[in-house]
């Protein structure tokens, strides 16, 4: 009997919710002309929906019926929540018992620290989820209705909301949310909840019980400094780079400038809205943007990429190398040396697929602007979604690997070489002598 470990749990249950999705979008129901995607283009936006990316390849509200949409909000909620939550979330409700394995598998899923209140925390990861949902899109529903029917101005609430607080970056209109560049509800609202969704599901719950700042744990504490600094240097560097560029911020007033500034520039983190042309940005702003993707959001959350505390913790590692510190001390707490060797593998193991995927699309893309290529790449990767003007034009090999990449996105690129490697649990019985090796 083959014994699976929680790795090869999560690869297999993120493929399975993958698969039916694909499956649900090639019925022509799912389409408005009645012809159903081929399989190619419905796995990419089967992927991108459970992987919570918003890179697409037909345009969301002119391409799928209500049917098809609905579909997507699903596939986006259980890919958001993470496939073992919502089992969990049934489980609940039918009563059954939640065993250790179950546990186990929902502890790797949330990258919780230990078995302890996993439950707890399951729990209230839906209410939280409902609560601000429900909140955003009564909001944007409410805004909506000003220009456009209430059920429709309800429908978009709802759709966009899920979208938002998920990370998914999936709209309704074919420019995204261009035309509210310098709407302050639209901006605010939206940002607030795919910040909140990628802030991470423990961070929400550690706020929200111990509500004092030096009561916080310390993964807690750096997510919430490294966002607030990256988010704020953000906005000011996008809004320096772009203020002259008459194809993104050249043209508007200084008020929308900021707003379209400051939305640009914490949303490469996490969601793939946009609310400029990504196309028309100076070289300088994707090549920084690309940099947030890799970042990413937090741990636990419904964003992807390394994740902000594993940049973090490579980023105090790095210090206590050039001041010479054995132990890496934050906020008067000493940080785990393995810890430090699990930050360094994620970030490397990310260079890695990112850099075989880039290199394989420029085989398959041959003639493709290189600089596109690897926005994309690395957008898929973060599960973002933002895209420089390529996914449309990608061919059918080059579909599946941005495909296959923003998988490894969502699921994790330690949990995807976990899942592949060979592991013993047998402890070395023989340490070799040590001997040093030149550095740098």
């Amino acid at each position: 009997m083959i014994k699976l470990q929680p790795a090869h749990i999560l690869f297999l249950g993120f493929l399975g919710l993958i698969l039916v999705g694909t499956c649900l979008f090639m019925v022509p129901a799912a389409t408005r002309d009645r012809h159903h995607l081929s399989f190619i283009d419905a796995l990419f936006e089967a992927t991108s929906a459970v992987c919570v990316t918003g890179l697409a390849v037909v345009d969301t509200g002119t391409t799928f019926t209500l049917f098809g949409q609905i579909v997507l909000l699903v596939l986006i909620q259980v890919g958001g929540w993470g496939f073992m939550t919502s089992g969990i979330l049934m489980f609940i409700i039918l009563g059954k018992k939640i065993g250790l394995k179950q546990r186990l598998i929902l502890k790797e899923s949330l990258n919780y620290f230990s078995l302890q209140g996993v439950i707890k925390l399951v729990q209230r990861v839906i209410l939280i989820t409902l609560i601000v949902e429900a909140i955003g899109a009564l909001v944007l529903a409410v805004r909506w209705s000003q220009e456009m029917s209430w059920g429709k101005a309800i429908y978009y609430g709802i759709f966009h909301s899920i979208s938002a607080f998920n990370n998914a970056g999936f709209g309704l209109e074919p420019d995204s949310l261009s035309k509210w560049v310098g709407d302050p509800t639209v901006n605010i609202i939206i940002t607030l909840l795919f910040i909140v969704g990628g802030i991470g599901f423990f961070v929400i719950a550690d706020v929200l019980q111990k509500k004092k700042l030096r009561k916080l744990s310390l993964h807690t504490k750096i997510a919430l400094l490294f966002t607030l600094l990256i988010n704020l240097v953000s906005t000011i560097i996008i809004f320096l780079l772009e203020f002259k560029n008459p194809g993104t911020l050249g043209d508007l007033s200084t008020g929308d400038k900021w707003w379209a500034a400051y939305f640009q520039g914490v949303v490469p983190r996490t969601a793939g809205f946009n609310t400029i042309d990504i196309s028309q940005l100076t070289i300088s702003s994707q090549v920084y943007m690309m940099g947030l993707m890799f970042i990413g959001a937090s741990s636990g959350s419904t964003g992807g990429g390394i994740k902000v505390t594993t940049f973090a913790l490579l980023l105090f590692a790095l210090w206590s190398v050039l001041t010479n510190k054995e132990d890496i001390n934050v906020f008067k707490r000493r940080i785990p040396k393995p810890l430090v060797y699990r930050a360094l593998s994620v970030a490397v193991l990310a260079i890695i697929f990112i850099f075989v995927t880039f290199f394989l699309l420029t085989i398959t893309e041959k003639g493709a602007d290189m600089s596109k290529v690897l926005f994309e790449t690395i957008s898929a990767f973060g599960t973002v979604g933002l895209s420089a003007g390529l996914t449309g034009d990608l061919s059918p090999m080059g579909r599946i690997l941005i495909t296959i990449m923003m998988f490894i996105g969502r699921v994790g690129p330690l949990t995807m070489a976990f899942a592949f490697a060979i592991r013993s649990n047998n402890k070395a019985k023989i340490r070799y002598p040590e001997e040093n090796i030149l550095i740098g």
